[in-house]
C-alpha cells in the first residue's frame, strides 16, 4: 500500500513538473561567413603626373594652382622679359611648367631665321632629351585665338607640320617673332601665347649670329629661364 501510495505521488510529481516546465526558444542567428572583400581602390586623378594621354588634364588642374605670367629668358647677349596670356592657358601653364622643372636650362636657341624668327627650346644635351621621355613627348591641342597675331615680338608655340593634321603644338619648342613687320602668314596655323614686353635688342642681337646651312647657330646661344610674377 505504501508502495503503491508512493508511486501515485512520484507518478502525480511527474505530471506537475512537466506542466510547468515552458518550451524553450533556441533563437537561430545566422552568420554569414561569406564576408565581402572591401578593396581600397587608389583612384589616381588625371592631374596626378603628366602623361602623353592626360595633358590637357594635367594642365587645367596645373594653372590654377600656377598663376604666374611672366618669365625671364637669360643669354650671353643679355635678358628677354616675356609675358604669357591667360587665355591661353593650357600653354601658359605648360611653360610655366616647364621652366619650374628646369627644363629649359640645358636648351639653346637653336634656329635663328634672320628677319623672321629665333626659336629655342631643343639641344642635343642629355637631360633634354630625358626629359622629353620622361614625360612622353607628349603634344598640346592648339588654342588659336583670333586677337593673338604673329606681330613683331610674338612668342608662338613650333610644332611639325607634316603628319600633324590638327596643328598640335610642341610643348618644349617655341619662338619669337623677330621681323618687325610680323609674320602673319602663320595667324592660326601656330598658337601665339605670349608676348615680349622687354629685351627687343637682346632679340636683335641674337638675330645677327653667324648660322649654319640648317639656320642652327654654329656658337650655342645657351638660355636660362625663370619665373619672375
Amino acid at each position: 500500500m505504501k508502495l503503491q501510495s508512493f508511486s501515485l505521488f512520484v507518478f502525480f510529481l511527474s505530471i506537475l513538473i512537466a506542466c510547468n516546465q515552458q518550451p524553450i526558444k533556441k533563437e537561430i542567428v545566422r552568420v554569414d561567413l561569406k564576408k565581402k572583400a572591401i578593396q581600397k581602390k587608389v583612384i589616381e586623378k588625371s592631374w596626378d603626373s603628366l602623361k602623353k594621354h592626360n595633358v590637357e588634364a594635367f594642365f587645367t588642374e596645373y594653372e590654377k594652382k600656377n598663376k604666374e605670367t611672366k618669365v625671364l629668358i637669360k643669354t650671353k647677349f643679355g635678358n628677354i622679359k616675356l609675358r604669357l596670356y591667360n587665355d591661353t592657358p593650357i600653354h601658359r601653364a605648360n611653360f610655366i611648367f616647364l621652366t619650374k622643372i628646369k627644363y629649359f636650362n640645358t636648351t639653346v636657341f637653336y634656329r635663328v631665321a634672320k628677319d623672321f624668327v629665333i626659336q629655342g627650346g631643343n639641344s642635343d644635351d642629355m637631360y633634354t632629351m630625358k626629359q622629353r621621355y620622361k614625360y612622353g613627348n607628349y603634344l598640346m591641342k592648339p588654342e588659336f585665338r583670333k586677337h593673338r597675331k604673329h606681330k613683331y615680338g610674338a612668342l608662338a608655340a613650333a610644332r611639325h607640320w607634316e603628319n600633324n593634321p590638327d596643328m598640335l603644338s610642341s610643348p618644349f619648342e617655341f619662338y619669337m617673332v623677330q621681323s618687325k613687320k610680323g609674320a602673319h602668314h602663320l595667324n592660326n596655323l601656330h598658337t601665339v601665347f605670349g608676348e615680349v614686353i622687354s629685351g627687343f635688342s637682346t632679340m636683335e642681337k641674337i638675330s645677327k649670329v653667324e648660322v649654319g646651312v640648317d639656320e642652327w647657330p654654329k656658337v650655342d646661344i645657351k638660355m636660362t629661364v625663370e619665373i619672375i610674377d
